[in-house]
This record gives C-alpha cells, sequence and structure tokens, in this order.
C-alpha cells in the first residue's frame, strides 16, 4: 500500500536531538514535496508538578506568556535557519503536557507523519525521565519516525579510542 505523505509534524524540544530530526524532516519534506509544521508544547510547570504549591511564583500567566512568546520566537528562527525556502513550513507553539499534546495536535491536524528526535535513553534514566518519544510511537495517530542524533566522525573515533583502551 502506498500512503502519501503531504503533511510532517515536527516536535521540536530545542535540543540538538530535535535539532537532527527537524534537518531530517525538511530533508525529506524536500524530497516528497511534503508541508512541514514545528511544533513545540510549552508544559506548565505546575500540571508537571515541577513547582509545588509551596513554591511562590508571581505573575505565573505572564511567565506563561513569556515562555511562549520565547518559543515562537526559538521556532520562527530554527525554521528560517534549517527548513530550504522550497518547503512550506509553518510553526505551532502550544501549552499542555508534550506527549498527549503531540498526539492530539497530530491527531486534529491530520498529519501523515511525525518526525522527531529521540534522547536515546535507556535503564534508570529511561525509568526515571521516561519518553516522550515512546509515548508519542505508541498513542499517534499516524506513523512516528525517531531521529537519534548521530555522533560527528571526530566524537565517534575518541569513543572508539576509549572503548577500545578500556
Amino acid at each position: 500500500m502506498t500512503q502519501a505523505i503531504s503533511r510532517i509534524l515536527v516536535p521540536v524540544d530545542f535540543s540538538a536531538h530535535s535539532d537532527e530530526a527537524l534537518r531530517y524532516a525538511a530533508a525529506l519534506g524536500s524530497r516528497l514535496g511534503a508541508s512541514l509544521e514545528l511544533l513545540h508544547v510549552v508544559e506548565d510547570p505546575f500540571v508537571s508538578g515541577a513547582w509545588s504549591s509551596e513554591v511562590y511564583v508571581p505573575n505565573v500567566p505572564e511567565l506563561l506568556d513569556n515562555l511562549v512568546a520565547d518559543a515562537k520566537r526559538r521556532l520562527s528562527d530554527l525554521k528560517d535557519v534549517v527548513v530550504p525556502e522550497s518547503v512550506p513550513a509553518a510553526t505551532a507553539v502550544l501549552k499542555g503536557r508534550p506527549a498527549h499534546t503531540i498526539v492530539e495536535h497530530a491527531k486534529d491536524g491530520h498529519f501523515d507523519l511525525v518526525v522527531m528526535g529521540t534522547h536515546g535513553r535507556t535503564g534508570l534514566a529511561h525509568l526515571v525521565m521516561g519518553s516522550v518519544a515512546e509515548a508519542v510511537v505508541r498513542r499517534a495517530p499516524c506513523p512516528v519516525l525517531t531521529v537519534r542524533q548521530t555522533p560527528h566522525p571526530a566524537e565517534q573515533a575518541a569513543s572508539t579510542s576509549a572503548t577500545a583502551a578500556a
């Protein structure tokens, strides 16, 4: 079965991993003639439990508005730098829990593919940190392509040398 890919959702958390996924999605979009939407989810720190009710934070709505405005600016800059002009691209910033918000946005926007970075955590780090990418893969309404950041040749050679010396 051949299914056309015309709309690609690219969740961005401004990490090197999501930068790599965006570069991959931009190249894929260029080859397929697909449009991209870069999405950043601002997580409300009170909803996520990052801040407790014992901590006084003045003017929370203004703080969230500032986070959204900063994310919009950063997404726009990233789009301008990474996505070729020949690839139609838009940006969106939403508030919510990242995995849930990404999945719901993919459903609502009728995207054909989600391309996102993964940190590649395993073991205890994966158990403690969880994985937004894994949750999206499990619940997304469309295929999800996860992209891991590949080390630069110099970093890979140093890692191989260190392993050989051990």
